[in-house]
This record gives structure tokens, C-alpha cells and sequence, in this order.
């Protein structure tokens, strides 16, 4: 198979890159969400953005930095990619995005990069533009700036629940902490307190001028089974869709049935279809 050359972007492509990036405004919102902060100058995105196809026609990108991410790669941007990375070590923790994509950028790398601690081949993307017919939780509310020490707990046993490590195991958690910290601060951190205990949470990881990507979804074990988690999610949705963007999206495991009964109930409806290798 014939393919371009891969090339680092640079600045001076950006609209290029921006207007590839609004053609999957879902699966590519945290690509976007990046360059729209950050540019492309590798030394201020903290990433390498590469891209595939013609100077004058950018086919698709390829985001490498803490996340490998392929955007509207093909199967011959994929082979480009596959490539010119299989000669690299590997430095990033995760490959995620379009399934077709990492699942075949895996098939290529894994002799390279392998083994994966683990694969998420089918992670339907979810999105919805009307607000919900869930009566909301009145009680979920943007967490407040006093408040992280009660709601990072929470968000550790989160993550730990949801990775497989914990965020605490590199820096002591120092770097999630500021994390978590700065989604409150920036409005973007809900969640329901009982008794000063975290009982839900989730937060807007991802906000571009297309969506409002929802992350870190959980209720405490102790409250499961209760029905709670449509209601919270219903204020969520509501608070995302009239304050931060015009439609909130997120993915999820195949496997947790539940969690799509809840999402489904408010309204979300798929999207495309997202894979994800952890290492």
C-alpha cells in the first residue's frame, strides 16, 4: 500500500488542522480542545501534532502526547502513522479515539509497544443536543473551590475504578490533584453531597465550541442500585447545555449496561464508536 509521508505540523497549518477537526467535532473534541489552548508548536501543545495527506489537503491528524490520538485516519493514514511510530519508544499512557483507527494502529504497533495493560475495542460515543426529560437532582451542583479536599477522594476512587491504577501511584497524585483542582475551578466539576460526602460526580473534561465531553461519571458503591444516577446525570446535562456548549457528548464501555440505561434515559444517542489500549 502506497502511502504520504507523515509530517510534523506546525502553526502555520492550523486552520488546516481546525477545519479537519471540525469535521469530527465527538471523537476528536480533545485534539480540539488542545489546539484551540495551545496551538501546534510542539513546545507549547506538549504533544507532536502529526499529519497525513498533501500540504495543500491535510487528510487526517495524529495527536502524540501523553495520548496517542488519531483523527479521521484512514487506512492508509493509519499504515503512515503505524510506521513512522513502530521506530519511535513508546511515551504515552494510552491510544484512544475512532475504533477503526487505534484498533488498527494497535494491530501494527503492538510488537513494537506491547503489551497492553489492557483493550477497550467498543466504546460507543454518545451525544445529545436537547435537554433531558429526566426530572434533574436538584442537589447536584458545581463543586465549589473549599471543596476539592472532599471531592478528590472521589475522584481517585474514580479513576482507580475506571483505569485499573491509581492517579496516586506517579507524583503522589500531585499532578491528578491539580487536575481535579482545576476543573472546579473553571466551573466544570458536579457533583451531590450527603453529609459532606461525595454520593455522585462528574465532570466536563473536554469543552470545545462543539461539546461539552463528560468524564469521570460515578456513584459511591454504598449508593448504587438506588436510582440516582439518571437524575444526575439529567443536571448535568441541563447545566452543560444551557451554560458551557451547544452538545454534550461522552463514551463508555460496552459492558456497562447500566451506565448506558442512564445515559439512553437522557437523552444521549450514538455517535460513532471509540476504542481505547491502556498501558
Amino acid at each position: 500500500m502506497l502511502t504520504a509521508p507523515v509530517r510534523q505540523l506546525g502553526e502555520s497549518e492550523r486552520r488546516a488542522v481546525e477545519r479537519l477537526l471540525d469535521l469530527d467535532p465527538f471523537a476528536g473534541a480533545q485534539v480540539a480542545e488542545r489546539v484551540t489552548a495551545r496551538g501546534l508548536a510542539w513546545w507549547r501543545a506538549e504533544a507532536r501534532i502529526l499529519g497525513y495527506g498533501a500540504r495543500r489537503h491535510l487528510e487526517s491528524i495524529c495527536w502524540l502526547g501523553g495520548n496517542l490520538t488519531p483523527v479521521l485516519a484512514s487506512e492508509s493514514a493509519v499504515a503512515a502513522y503505524a510506521e513512522l511510530l513502530g521506530a519511535e519508544e513508546r511515551l504515552c499512557s494510552s491510544i484512544v479515539g475512532q475504533a477503526d483507527a487505534v484498533l488498527g494502529l494497535w494491530d501494527r504497533l503492538c510488537g513494537h509497544w506491547g503489551p497492553a495493560r489492557d483493550v477497550r475495542p467498543n466504546q460507543p460515543l454518545l451525544a445529545t443536543d436537547a435537554l433531558p426529560s429526566v426530572v434533574v437532582d436538584p442537589d447536584v451542583r458545581l463543586v465549589r473551590g473549599n471543596e476539592v479536599d472532599r471531592l478528590f477522594p472521589a475522584a481517585v476512587a474514580m479513576y482507580t475504578e475506571e483505569v485499573g491504577v491509581s492517579p496516586l501511584v506517579e507524583d503522589g497524585g500531585r499532578g491528578y490533584r491539580r487536575r481535579v483542582a482545576d476543573l472546579v475551578r473553571t466551573g466544570r466539576a458536579y457533583a451531590r453531597f450527603v453529609d459532606g460526602q461525595v454520593v455522585f460526580k462528574a465532570e466536563l473534561a473536554v469543552v470545545t465550541r462543539h461539546t461539552a465531553q463528560v468524564q469521570g461519571v460515578w456513584v459511591a458503591p454504598e449508593w448504587r442500585g438506588r436510582g440516582i444516577a439518571a437524575a444526575a446525570m439529567a443536571a448535568v446535562t441541563r447545566d452543560a447545555l444551557l451554560r458551557v456548549a451547544p452538545t454534550v457528548s461522552l463514551y463508555v464501555n460496552d459492558f456497562n449496561l447500566p451506565a448506558r440505561r442512564v445515559y439512553e434515559r437522557c437523552g444521549f444517542r450514538p455517535v460513532g464508536t471509540l476504542a481505547t489500549v491502556l498501558f
